[in-house]
This record gives structure tokens, sequence and C-alpha cells, in this order.
């Protein structure tokens, strides 16, 4: 499926202060897993944790270099991130996002495919989106010894499209390596196939552009889950409530979900 061609925008501007405010979260029955969004540093326990993850899983297929874990470790080119916590407490996966942007400069997939035939392109698709809001999703990683491993994969990827929802844009992007994009697809991902995919961040792996468009319609279990994630509120240190499936009570919702 081709990413859609754009005509006009919904919006004038972005900004960055569309960020959520509190730290959220929702029980996910396909994983049995919690997963938790939140700034960095407002759970920076769980940033931690996330980080040492992610460590792990880049490392392990000697890909750190991608991870930039110098740039990121400090939270602030994070917007959110989402953790999956299994019953027994341990973070089993998370990804976090960057954005929104306000110049296709900002996205990490210019990084990528820098020097390469790509790029233009790439930045136009970037800039073209722009007035709708875009954010990037970076850093996915599983643990391996996830109870519910396979299920767990799918809903980290499902469950960070909500990441739009939550910083109010209709684009997400993500760079991902050929041997998952099959997974990201059933997410709602669509790969920009006229742009030509770059061995990133080596000669292993081919990387390819993806797309996802908030204003595509969710399913009903998707949408019930995304209204769930908007109405419940953690408590300061989650880390047991969570786990647990404790939480705080309703808030106030957020904007519109389309």
């Amino acid at each position: 499926m081709p990413v859609e061609q754009l005509s006009r925008p919904q919006i004038d501007a972005r900004s960055t202060d569309t960020l959520i405010d509190r730290t959220l979260s929702v029980w996910d029955p396909r994983s049995e897993c919690r997963f938790v969004v939140a700034r960095p540093t407002e759970e920076p326990e769980l940033w931690e944790a996330y980080l040492e993850g992610a460590v792990a899983g880049y490392r392990k297929y000697g890909a750190e270099k991608a991870l930039e874990y110098r740039r990121i470790q400090g939270g602030d080119t994070t917007a959110i991130f989402f953790v999956a916590i299994e019953p027994n407490g341990s973070v089993a996966a998370g990804v976090r996002v960057q954005g929104p942007y306000l110049s296709a400069g900002q996205a990490h997939a210019i990084t990528e495919w820098s020097n390469h035939p790509g790029a233009p392109a790439v930045r136009r698709m970037i800039e073209d989106r722009l007035p709708f809001g875009v954010v990037e999703a970076k850093g996915a990683w599983v643990s391996d010894t996830a109870a519910r491993r396979g299920e767990l994969v799918g809903a980290l990827g499902r469950i960070a499209t909500f990441s739009m929802d939550l910083l109010d844009v209709q684009f997400m992007l993500a760079t991902a390596a050929s041997h998952v994009l099959d997974t990201w697809r059933t997410t709602g991902g669509v790969v920009a196939d006229h742009i030509a995919p770059v061995p990133y961040p080596d000669d292993r792996y081919e990387t390819r552009l993806m797309w996802w468009d908030r204003s595509r319609r969710r399913g009903r279990a998707e949408a019930m889950q995304l209204a769930q994630l908007l109405l419940t509120t953690s408590r300061p240190t989650p880390s047991a409530a969570i786990a647990t499936g404790a939480g705080g009570g309703v808030v106030r919702p957020m904007r519109s979900v389309s």
C-alpha cells in the first residue's frame, strides 16, 4: 500500500507544548502486560529501566550505535516513552517518541538517509507532513525473556501509535529493518516503497521508512484501549501499583481522538 499524498493541512503550526502532563497506564490482555506512558522527567526510574533494556537489546545485535545512548540518556530529546510491565514487575519492552517536530531536520531519519540518494525524498515527505503534526518513534525493544514475547511485540507497536493522540498529531514516522516490517504493518504502518532502503546502522541491515496516519480508523478494541489509557492516571511511583493493575482515579479527558 503506497503512502497517500496529502492535501490541505488540518492545522497551521505545531508546538512542542502538547505533551501529556501525567503518567498514564493501560492493561493489555493480549500480552498480559501493563503499558505505562510518561515523560522521562516524571518517571526517572522507569526511564532508567527503559534505557537498560534498550542497551541490552541493541547490544545483542551489535547495534548500539543506532541507539545513540549518550545523546538520549538525559531524556531531553524524548517527548514521551512507553514501557510494558509484566505482572512480576519487570520492564519487558519499551519505545520512545520524539517530537512534535517543527522542522524536518529534527527527524533522525534525515541522519539515517544522509549521503544516500533517497535523502531528498525523505526530507520532502517529512516537510509535507509537518503542518499536520509529526512525531518519530525510536529505540523499540522487547525482552527475550518476556512471557508472551510474540504478543508483546505486536502490542508495543500498536500502543506506540497512541503517541499520535497523546501529542495531538496526525503522523508518526519510524525507521525499521526489513525483518520487522511485517510486524509494524499489522499496527497500521505503511512503508514508503518509493524510497530506497539504507544500510543503517551498518551493512547488515536494510532500513526502511514507515508512516502511520492517525486519521485511519482503528479497530474497536484499539479504540477502547486508547479510551482507557486517556481516562486513567498512575501514581507518582508506579512500579508496584502498575504491575498489579492498580491506578488512580478518572481525570479530565484529553484532546479529541479521531
